[in-house]
């Protein structure tokens, strides 16, 4: 949408200071007289904009110009809140501050309103001691970190890393770096990092781009489509948790729902929540984890009652 390249544009020229009609051109798709054409909807609009010629010319912003409703309604801004909650939700740090500014614009506040996104069954705490933040700085200055990490098995592994990314996945929040210990990228599940420690060693950031993605480590989740049946005595719950159209009921009276998860420990959890009432029907590798650790709790119960 237009408005949607207006905003950009505008956040551009704000963080930028000068881009070149040729630059937003190539960016959004659409030919420089386009772009000149929104420039002068933004010059209607209030936004103190102009071009200068020139090899050093481009397209600027009044110095101190900041964004204000000229640009985005009332409407927008909540689509802007939803986005931030969003983030805020997986314990992104420093958002509320912004989420008030936000209010303060529009004169209401969206802080309390009428949105909250919480992730907290699959989340993690990544900010303990500061470490999100001092990550995102070393990132941003380029600086080498140390850090002892725990592998999914409890392995504890001293690391040093050159910081490149920040990336949510997974419902977690990881780092991805250059290990200088494996001499290869390596993601980092930021919950598992203990005793982070920044360096005064800078480095030059490799491309990130040569890390391919595919060689995923065991601390990240592998998503998998598996099938689940439900017994009649559990619907309500069923429906609480999916919407109808996801639900295929069955001759039998039980249902089936067709999900897409990440297979770790949340996962076998929540399936086991359900107790008798649920059936993995697919895939075999998932029905045969639920197999092992009803069996395995069935040993601790037995195990418990014999001493006794």
């Amino acid at each position: 949408m237009k408005i949607n390249r207006l905003l950009e544009i505008t956040i551009l020229l704000m963080s930028r200071g000068t881009v070149t009609a040729r630059e937003l051109a190539d960016r959004f798709g659409v030919s420089t007289r386009t772009i000149y054409r929104d420039i002068d909807v933004l010059s209607v609009a209030g936004v103190p904009v102009y071009t200068c010629k020139g090899s050093n010319g481009g397209i600027h912003l009044m110095e101190g110009y900041s964004l204000n409703k000229t640009i985005v309604n009332e409407h927008e801004a909540d689509s802007l809140v939803l986005a931030l909650k969003t983030l805020q939700a997986t314990r992104y740090p420093e958002l509320s501050a912004t989420l008030d500014k936000l209010g303060a614009l529009f004169k209401r506040s969206v802080q309390n309103d009428w949105v909250r996104v919480d992730f907290s069954p699959w989340g993690s705490a990544p900010n303990d001691d500061n470490k999100f933040m001092n990550i995102k700085m070393a990132i941003l200055n380029k600086k080498v970190i140390s850090f002892d990490y725990l592998s999914s098995l409890g392995e504890k592994t001293a690391r040093t890393v050159e910081p490149l990314q920040l990336i949510y996945k997974g419902q977690a929040w990881y780092l991805l770096g250059w290990c200088r210990s494996r001499e290869d990228h390596r993601l980092f599940r930021i919950s598992r990092i203990k005793k982070l420690a920044l360096t005064q060693e800078s480095f030059r950031p490799r491309s990130v781009q040569s890390w391919s993605g595919t060689d995923t480590p065991a601390s990240v989740p592998q998503i998998i489509r598996t099938v689940l049946r439900f017994r009649p005595e559990i619907m309500h719950r069923v429906y609480d948790d999916y919407d109808e159209e996801m639900i295929k009921r069955n001759a039998d009276g039980t249902c089936d729902v067709e999900l897409i998860l990440p297979e770790d420990e949340w996962v076998y959890g929540y399936i086991l929540s359900f107790g008798s009432y649920v059936e993995v029907m697919s895939p075999h590798s998932l029905r045969e984890r639920i197999i092992e650790r009803l069996e395995s709790a069935l040993m601790n119960y037995r195990g418990s009652h014999s001493e006794k």
